[in-house]
């Protein structure tokens, strides 16, 4: 669910702030690159407070949210950096042609995109699978607990069972050895996007 949303707010947003011309567009995109510079740390407090006003500790959405959030600045600034990379022709050759926004943006924006959006899919999946200290303050009922979180007690105060976590943490790595082999190849594919445009 995080990296899903993290996918479809930071395209929109970098598509809304790269190819579309408004007012304050500067002002937002430096405001959203500003959040990468905030320490995970620094709102811990006020997030867990927030998530308890909101009741929603100890429920999949405390995760969720935050980790949304948190993942959105660093996607945008890659998605804004690729779309920026497109040439504005090949959106007004469809234009001419009687292609929307929307068309144009689905058609011929997004496959162009699909190695950035492979790469977010990749890390923003990593981040939120082995993220601790998040799911450690917010979530403590066990049914919840995520995986990093499970794997602190395998280990005990007299004894640790390395065979049981060493398993697991095989277990563990499988899902993201077959994401990365799922899109690989559009990660490593190169951008041809200047090729598509003439003259």
């Amino acid at each position: 669910m995080t990296t899903i949303g993290v996918v479809i707010f930071a395209v929109m947003f970098a598509y809304a702030i790269a190819r579309l011309q408004w007012k304050f567009r500067e002002f937002v995109r430096t405001y959203m690159i500003i959040g990468m510079f905030i320490p995970l740390q620094v709102i811990m407090i006020p997030l867990a407070i927030m998530m308890k006003n909101l009741y929603l500790t100890n429920t999949y959405g405390a995760l969720i949210i935050p980790y949304i959030a948190i993942g959105l600045p660093f996607a945008s600034l890659v998605f804004y950096g690729f779309l920026r990379g497109i040439p504005f022709e090949m959106e007004e050759s469809a234009c001419m042609d009687g292609a929307s926004i929307y068309r144009a943006f689905f058609k011929i924006i997004l496959p162009i995109i699909t190695p950035a959006i492979a790469t977010i899919i990749i890390l923003q999946f990593l981040g939120s699978w082995n993220e601790f200290l998040l799911a450690y303050t917010l979530i403590s009922k066990e049914a919840l607990r995520t995986l990093p979180i499970g794997l602190v007690y395998f280990q005990g105060q007299y004894a640790t069972d390395w065979g049981g976590m060493g398993a697991v943490m095989t277990i563990a790595s499988l899902p993201m050895v077959v994401l990365f082999l799922f899109f690989s190849e559009q990660v490593e594919r190169a951008m041809t996007v200047n090729s598509a445009v003439k003259g």
